[in-house]
């Protein structure tokens, strides 16, 4: 995710398949042997400006979820249109933060996450705040942004830590296999207490799953299709979906 920087970054999964021999490429229809009764959605960002909700809805969508920050020096200018159309439209949304663990620490970047959009009300709409941690866009030398794999397993505690205190919830965990793998030693610390958001990509299923999760809960499948931005589906019904929401 989180092109939306600079148009010269590459995704992280094109990086990953570079260091991993893993291949993520775009795909326009879902897997239709697991997409069947499962709600569809996508991830957006300032990359697709300002979206067609009702047109989006039209297309199948039924949750989003919208990057907000990143690092401690960067929003979605778009954050506000994309967020609250979202919840307009009638969509289940959330927000999500572009992890920079190079920059600053876990506790840190989740507090200004949560200041600007990456809050939790259990409303019923709103899905938990989502931490975007992948390969390194910025250096192919440092794909695990300089860390050690203890020092990024504390990361990422000291991230969930600060969002759970400010928000009540933890933060869905997005990432791919290879780089859970290659970054935190494969760490089984959050596979008990945190929602899994697996991306993977032309490929008709998500593929052995990272870190001890048993399931995922959001697979991220292509970077195209019906849908603006990357395409989504959710592990559950619609009415599990609406429980995940409310923190249940």
């Amino acid at each position: 995710m989180a092109r939306d920087r600079t148009l010269l970054r590459h995704r992280a999964g094109v990086l990953a398949a570079a260091a991993a021999a893993l291949v993520l490429v775009g795909t326009a229809a879902a897997p239709e042997a697991l997409a069947s009764g499962r709600p569809r959605g996508h991830d957006v960002s300032s990359y697709q400006k300002r979206v067609d909700w009702a047109a989006a809805r039209s297309r199948g969508a039924r949750f989003v979820y919208v990057k907000a920050t990143e690092s401690t020096d960067y929003r979605n200018p778009y954050f506000a249109q994309q967020y609250t159309g979202a919840r307009k439209a009638g969509l289940y949304r959330g927000a999500y933060h572009f992890a920079r663990p190079d920059r600053s620490s876990g506790a840190r970047q989740a507090a200004y996450f949560v200041r600007h959009g990456g809050g939790w009300r259990a409303d019923g709409r709103t899905l938990p705040p989502a931490l975007d941690i992948e390969y390194n866009p910025y250096s192919k030398r440092h794909k695990c942004y300089g860390l050690g794999r203890t020092r990024m397993v504390r990361w990422i505690r000291s991230f969930s830590n600060e969002v759970r205190r400010e928000t009540g919830r933890r933060p869905v965990i997005y990432t791919t296999t290879q780089w859970w793998r290659l970054c935190t030693g494969n760490s089984r610390a959050f596979a008990k207490s945190h929602a899994l958001w697996i991306a993977r990509h032309g490929t008709s299923r998500p593929g052995k799953l990272p870190g001890g999760w048993r399931y995922w809960t959001f697979w991220q499948f292509g970077t195209r299709g019906r849908l603006p931005g990357d395409q989504n589906l959710f592990n559950g019904s619609t009415a599990r979906l609406r429980t995940f929401a409310r923190g249940r």
